[in-house]
């Protein structure tokens, strides 16, 4: 080692490790219907040329990521014939053999080094101090992502790496350098679109603002043309291909509804549950109210709106949700810019877009949960806030494995997680309470002495549990096989709680401390 490299730097690569065992043991598990779209992706991209990508409808899992995780796909592809040709020839089978399995099992966890280079380079923060090596821990082994990436099957590891490594060049002072990997990693995921405006307002004061005029303007010039650089690389095939219009029809599929077909723990969850009952209370009243025929998860249906009392969400309406949600953060990054408070910011914009947003997907919990977990040691408060924060975004998981064989694997992976923070950040502030005689900690608060999260932060967690217990077991015994949708609305419910405390906590601090 060198003696830039720190013993929590070693340590981290030593957890991705052993991550990395779990992930190989999670190879058999259950698969989502993800596996064969990303299967079929990584045939397509192989398989055909580019000028199909977007235009291919020969199987219901078309395209419809930007172009550069096409081309991550393709990328990916290379080496399959190596495995098994079949893998990348199209049509796929319906039934693949456990050698492609392995193989897209295998491309999830090595897509997986990003993040670990991200944590890496994180390893220090803005101000150069080293990070707690538990809160680099604490993004390796995230419940979630685990849970998402390596049984249920997605990449987010991978794009989750894209952001830390835009947050760490910022963190740092090299903006230009953050604001090319933000629009590659906005050119492989768009729904990480809503950070954008914390983006733009944080580069544009504290990149091109407060240098003069003429310099502030070649700044503007150079971030707008890298940025302008990064999209043009990846759409400007597709519009010499004539597909533009395709391809942004499947990247911004409206019609699909306001919610997902599991209702993500958001605000919108509470919008539909107080429609139903104003419906049923009006209805008991005498009321002719209609029961909508549309469905919340897949769009309008003939000419019935999906709301029987309550009016009719659009798109735009959750936009202009999410900008005012975000609009004390812009102000404060547009008033303030300061580095070492932009972990904060972004996550709190993802935040925005998860409670507020159009057919949002449970799974964009992460977004925001993933970077609040390198700052989860800066305050007694942030580690009380991740450690609810990380129970609920992990629980509100649970009903994407919802076979039996997977249900002990994802209660371990929580409760070994939620574990390791009660220990950590007990001992962590513990031993600086000590150190400093029990003096304020950074955010200015003692260390409570019923511990980092309070007794209502810990009953709340309680109820977790009673929620769980309920639904596999009580549930059955006492309605049988009628309301099977109960229990899950008891946990898109339960756990919009928690997220929407979440929200507020982190809408209060950044208002009060950054």
């Amino acid at each position: 080692m060198t003696s830039s490299t720190s013993p929590a730097t070693a340590a981290a690569a030593w957890a991705f490790a052993a991550a990395t065992c779990v992930k190989l043991l999670l190879v058999p598990t259950y698969r989502s219907t993800d596996f064969d779209v990303h299967r079929y992706w990584l045939a397509l991209t192989h398989a055909l040329p580019a000028s199909q990508w977007y235009t291919d409808d020969s199987s219901q899992w078309t395209l419809d990521y930007p172009p550069f995780f096409a081309y991550f796909s393709r990328l990916l592809s290379l080496p399959a014939p190596l495995a098994d040709a079949a893998l990348v020839s199209v049509p796929v089978t319906d039934s693949p053999p456990f050698a492609h399995l392995l193989y897209l099992r295998l491309t999830v966890a090595f897509s997986d080094l990003l993040l670990l280079a991200s944590v890496l380079l994180l390893a220090r923060d803005a101000r150069r101090r080293q990070r707690p090596f538990l809160a680099l821990a604490l993004v390796l082994w995230s419940p979630a992502l685990l849970a998402v990436d390596h049984v249920h099957f997605q990449y987010n590891g991978f794009l989750m790496g894209l952001l830390l490594l835009s947050l760490y060049f910022l963190e740092q002072g090299w903006d230009l350098a953050g604001g090319i990997v933000f629009a590659s990693l906005l050119c492989s995921k768009h729904l990480f679109l809503v950070a954008a405006p914390v983006y733009f307002v944080y580069l544009f004061r504290h990149y091109c603002c407060g240098r003069g005029v003429v310099k502030g303007l070649r700044r503007l010039v150079l971030m707008g043309a890298a940025v302008a650089a990064v999209f043009a690389a990846a759409f400007a095939p597709f519009v010499y291909y004539g597909q533009i219009q395709q391809l942004l029809k499947r990247l911004f599929p409206f019609g699909r509804g306001l919610c997902h077909a599991y209702w993500a723990p958001n605000f919108w969850v509470f919008y539909i549950i107080l429609d139903k009952v104003l419906a049923f209370i009006l209805r008991r009243l005498g009321f002719n109210i209609a029961i909508p025929e549309a469905s919340f998860t897949g769009g309008l249906v003939g000419d019935s709106p999906p709301f029987a009392v309550l009016p009719k969400v659009t798109p735009i309406t959750t936009f202009l949700l999410v900008i005012l949600a975000m609009t004390p953060c812009l102000v404060k990054a547009f008033s303030n810019p300061q580095p070492k408070h932009i972990i904060r910011w972004v996550s709190y914009a993802c935040a925005c877009g998860f409670m507020f947003g159009w057919h949002v997907h449970e799974k964009a919990s992460l977004h925001f949960t993933i970077p609040l977990a390198l700052i989860a040691m800066d305050s007694v408060n942030d580690a009380g806030h991740y450690f609810l924060l990380s129970i609920v975004s992990c629980y509100s998981l649970f009903p994407l494995l919802f076979e039996n064989q997977e249900y002990l694997i994802k209660v371990m992976l929580l409760l070994t997680y939620a574990a390791l923070m009660w220990v950590g950040f007990t001992s962590h502030f513990a031993a600086n309470s000590g150190q400093e005689g029990k003096k304020v900690n950074q955010s200015g608060n003692t260390v409570k002495k019923n511990g980092f999260i309070g007794w209502i932060g810990l009953s709340y967690i309680l109820g977790i549990a009673a929620i769980e217990l309920w639904s596999q077991v009580f549930h059955h015994h006492v309605f049988g096989d009628r309301l099977p949708f109960l229990p899950l609305i008891m946990v898109s419910s339960y756990c919009g709680v928690g997220m929407m405390y979440s929200w507020m906590w982190q809408l209060v601090y950044i208002v009060r401390h950054t």
